[in-house]
């Protein structure tokens, strides 16, 4: 919602207000492609707060149900049997790790493509 109104006050939005361009056509023109990389970035930076949040509530118990996988219901699992089979608690931690990690690499190179300003 920012991006969109301080785009819409830039002088280009302006311009094409003056030669008469109607609110569709600026929408689908102008504040749409100025916006879409911004959109991008931030769902590829929400995506390991969900994961995160997923793993977490299912580590605890209130996540997907018992039957189902999930990287939290596997380190749950991974807590139990630590000092017999340790390993059953470090790989999905660190799938959990590399997942979030990934995405977030992902999301700041996405954002340093995208930006028009970071371009010179």
């Amino acid at each position: 919602r920012g991006q969109i109104l301080q785009i819409k006050e830039m002088e280009f939005v302006m311009a094409a207000k003056t030669l008469g361009a109607d609110a569709a056509r600026i929408i689908t023109k102008h504040l749409i492609p100025n916006t879409i990389g911004v959109i991008i970035v931030s769902i590829t930076f929400a995506i390991p707060a969900a994961i995160f949040s997923e793993a977490f509530l299912s580590y605890i118990g209130l996540g997907i149900p018992v039957p189902e996988a999930s990287l939290g219901a596997l380190s749950k699992d991974g807590t139990r049997m630590l000092l017999l089979e340790p390993y059953q608690l470090v790989f999905p931690s660190v799938v959990i790790s590399l997942i979030m990690l990934a995405f977030q690499i992902f999301g700041d190179g996405l954002r340093d493509a995208l930006d028009p300003r970071l371009r010179q």
